[in-house]
């Protein structure tokens, strides 16, 4: 097995290690399984009759589940074998609108609501005979509405509340949002977790003529509420941090939020060099689009536009428009969410594969040992870079 994909897993597994991934996560989950079977038959199995580690090599981890609807469009959870005294990580992404499901002989495409459901069917089905329950939803459902402004729902605090009534005892997350909204399960595990490695591998890997320090590039957040993820970035690749504010007409609303009137600029020059813009998701891209064009404006080189989710709500016309007018050089996201063949075809896209980083996530936590070398990706990003430099990478 090669050094960085060993880990000292020295503790027992809490239980025989079950993944349940809803269809939504079928596709990234079988990856995920791979990685998982290859490395516990390369690991030394010195304990392998013990009672302990029984089913702790198996052909496959993926255990089968479905949500069958009737007529009506009403559906039910099922898990299609026992999962007494398993560790089940269940798999979902809420936001995969490819499926769909008849309702009176109509076919209609699943929302976020419709696969939070399916989530709550299995673990339903799950019966309470699990040993332990963990939940990795990559994209947080509803994470977007985590405070309230008005008269109106926490509709995030209240899924995470309702999750760990039904016996869930991990949730794991990739960039939410605001990772404040942990607060309302204190007493549960709540993990968000950063791709800041994988999108500078994915990156390195797509571009061989990068130069990573102050004078060549630049990392930029599109708005303040990302301001931590750029300075986290910024630091470890050891450059110059900026940072745009929008101000919105807070008088009307259009498609759900306050329009944004301008984009203002903090920081200093970006003339001349490559910008990373990192963001938590990429929706409609309308507002990283009126950024890179704003960094167009002050003389900016190639810009990076990166995001942990590629939503694109509104298509990829606007994306091809800007790549095409010199304004975007390359898109980059993860395959935490639902991409469509379009997508993946594009040229100026760039697909960070995850499914390795939650095998690690999942292995570790099976055997119930800590991940906080996991979570804080800095040694992993300087060694990469420092291979890149060398030209090793």
């Amino acid at each position: 097995m090669p050094k960085d994909e060993k880990r000292k897993l020295e503790t027992i597994p809490v239980g025989a290690l079950g993944l349940v991934p809803l269809e939504s996560c079928r596709e990234l989950a079988v990856k995920v399984d791979r990685f998982l079977v290859k490395w516990r038959e390369e690991r030394d199995h010195e304990h392998e009759e013990n009672i302990a580690f029984k089913g702790y090599l198996r052909d496959s981890y993926i255990i089968g589940a479905c949500n069958p609807r009737f007529g009506s469009g009403e559906a039910k959870g099922v898990i299609q074998q026992s999962v007494r005294g398993y560790d089940l990580f269940l798999l979902v992404d809420v936001t995969n609108y490819s499926l769909t499901y008849s309702l009176c002989g109509n076919q209609n495409r699943m929302s976020p609501d419709d696969h939070y459901q399916d989530l709550k069917r299995i673990i339903a089905a799950a019966g309470g005979r699990a040993r332990r329950i963990n939940v990795i939803m990559p994209f947080l459902y509803e994470g977007r509405q985590h405070r309230r402004s008005a008269r109106e729902s926490l509709d995030c605090p209240l899924a995470l509340q309702e999750l760990v009534a039904m016996g869930v005892d991990n949730i794991i997350t990739f960039d939410a949002h605001d990772p404040r909204v942990q607060s309302s399960i204190p007493l549960h595990g709540f993990e968000t977790v950063q791709p800041a490695y994988q999108f500078i591998k994915g990156i390195c890997k797509a571009v061989r003529d990068l130069t990573f320090d102050s004078e060549h590039m630049m990392v930029i957040s599109p708005d303040e509420g990302g301001t931590n993820r750029a300075v986290y970035l910024a630091n470890v690749l050891g450059l110059d941090m900026g940072m745009f504010y929008k101000r919105r007409d807070y008088s009307k609303i259009v498609g759900g939020r306050n329009p944004i009137v301008a984009h203002e600029f903090l920081g200093s020059s970006v003339e001349g060099k490559d910008v990373l813009i990192i963001d938590d998701m990429i929706s409609s891209g309308e507002s990283m689009i009126d950024v890179a064009y704003e960094l167009k404006k002050r003389k900016a080189k190639r810009i990076f536009a990166i995001a942990t989710f590629g939503l694109f709500t509104s298509g990829l016309e606007a994306f091809d428009k800007a790549v095409a007018d010199g304004t975007i050089y390359k898109v980059v996201t993860t395959n935490l969410t639902y991409q469509t063949p379009e997508l993946l075809g594009r040229p100026w896209y760039i697909s960070c594969d995850m499914s390795k980083y939650i095998a690690y996530i999942i292995d570790t936590l099976n055997h119930d040992s800590s991940i906080s070398d996991l979570l804080d990706p800095y040694d992993r990003i300087r060694r990469f870079v420092a291979s890149y430099k060398t030209g090793k990478r």
